[in-house]
Formats: C-alpha cells, structure tokens, sequence
C-alpha cells in the first residue's frame, strides 16, 4: 500500500530538522538533513501503523493512495544547491 502523508519539516537551532505530520499526531522523528529526515519518516511511520493496527483504530481514508502495480502520484521535495 502507498500513502500520501503530509509533513512538516521544521528546521531546528542546533541544526537537522523535526518532522511531523498534521494528520498523524503521533508521527514524530527528526533527522540531520532533509535527506536523513525523509528516511527516518519510513520508519517513523511503520511503528505508527503498527500501533495503529494493535489499538483497531484505523487511519484516515484519503492517506492511501494505491496498492501495488497501480501508478502513484506524489509531491517531493528536492533541494537543488
């Protein structure tokens, strides 16, 4: 299954950037670079489906955009030096 989620990458003082996401309050992870952060969101929210699933409660619908073998449309951030 794919899902479009939206993020929020707030840089940090000390450097890196929190992340989160306005539609999964308990999505929360960081990372040293915009790079390392969309990484650490992989993770981040497979440990939220996972506790998704074991409390029965279900994400919102319009998160998953497609299963396998069906085209996926999807914004990215890219940073161009």
């Amino acid at each position: 299954m794919h899902y479009r989620l939206p993020l929020v990458f707030e840089p940090q003082p000390e450097g890196g950037f929190t992340v989160t996401s306005p539609v999964i309050p308990e999505l929360l992870t960081e990372g040293d670079s915009v790079e390392d952060a969309i990484e650490n969101v992989r993770d981040a929210f497979a440990a939220v489906l996972e506790i998704y699933r074991d409390s029965g409660r279900s994400l919102p619908a319009d998160l998953a955009i497609g299963t396998d073998g069906q085209p996926v449309h999807a914004d990215l951030m890219i940073a161009i030096p």
